[in-house]
């Protein structure tokens, strides 16, 4: 009887034009992550890196509102190629752009599956030195789907400070090294309140969430980010807290986030790599 080889798993490779591929993950939802994906990605512009969002977060895409455009209406060139949006430096691509905003996404593996693919692979991101994937919150389809199709340079997991969330970090975590993706490091958000008012800072929840994850699996503390309000007003109003209020405490540990990740990419600040592919 002749012998029966198991198929071959697909090459992944990295989308035409882009070097590094930052993956932004959280274990449960309401944590920040998507304010961390907005604000990595336009630091991470304003550092010298040409960089691109992807709005993995098909069933709640908030990027284009936080961005401040959410009135974008995509255009397929005659290659069949989508045109991302451009903002504040920073292409983007969601499906926020393609469905109606209160229109759910009611979708099994398969068409999750095929929707990355085309947001990876059929967008004309151009060339970027990092493509930034703002992940759905948990373990599900998108995320081994996005494992499957394309190499990730790494990850930023999000959590809050208190210790119940604890599990669900390890969780998200578990799930990055089964993909086999280096874990850049953790973000604590939602710290310390710094009152708009005095500018005394309380700490409204329980502590060191962050930090035992830290320690568990060796990964640094990328930042702990404030609960500001001016957070959750910038990303209302279209304009990640990096750019609409830079010299704040949370933008700054922000830009020290994305400060960490870029030193763990193939490219340096203000210095664009020569290399060419991925």
């Amino acid at each position: 009887m002749p012998k029966h080889e198991p198929p071959q798993q697909p090459q992944r490779a990295l989308p035409q034009g882009v070097r590094n591929i930052v993956a932004v993950a959280a274990g449960k939802g309401g944590v920040g992550k998507s304010t961390v994906s907005v604000n990595l990605a336009v630091a991470l512009t304003a550092q010298g890196l040409r960089t691109g969002l992807l709005d993995a977060d098909v069933y709640g895409p908030n990027l284009p509102q936080m961005m401040g455009v959410a009135n974008h209406v995509p255009r397929i060139g005659d290659d069949g190629k989508i045109e991302p949006a451009s903002a504040h430096g920073v292409r983007l691509m969601s499906m926020g752009f393609l469905l109606d905003a209160e229109a759910p996404v009611i979708w099994r593996g398969p068409l999750l599956h095929g929707a990355m693919s085309q947001f990876l692979n059929d967008v004309r991101w151009g060339e970027l030195d990092v493509l930034v994937v703002d992940l759905p919150p948990g373990t599900g389809d998108v995320q081994l789907s996005i494992g499957q199709l394309v190499p990730l340079t790494g990850a930023v997991i999000v959590t809050t400070p208190q210790n119940v969330a604890l599990l669900d970090v390890m969780k998200a975590a578990a799930m990055l090294r089964k993909l086999e993706v280096p874990i850049f490091g953790v973000v604590e958000n939602m710290g310390d309140f710094l009152c708009p008012h005095c500018g005394r800072s309380s700490r409204i929840f329980s502590h060191g969430a962050a930090q035992k994850f830290s320690r568990k699996y060796g990964a640094p503390l990328l930042g702990e980010i404030p609960l500001d309000p001016a957070i959750c007003a910038a990303g209302e109003d279209g304009t990640p807290l990096c750019l609409a209020q830079p010299k704040s405490a949370a933008a700054r540990a922000l830009r020290a986030v994305a400060a960490a990740v870029a030193a763990r990419l193939d490219v340096r600040l203000g210095t664009k790599n020569q290399k060419q592919g991925g």
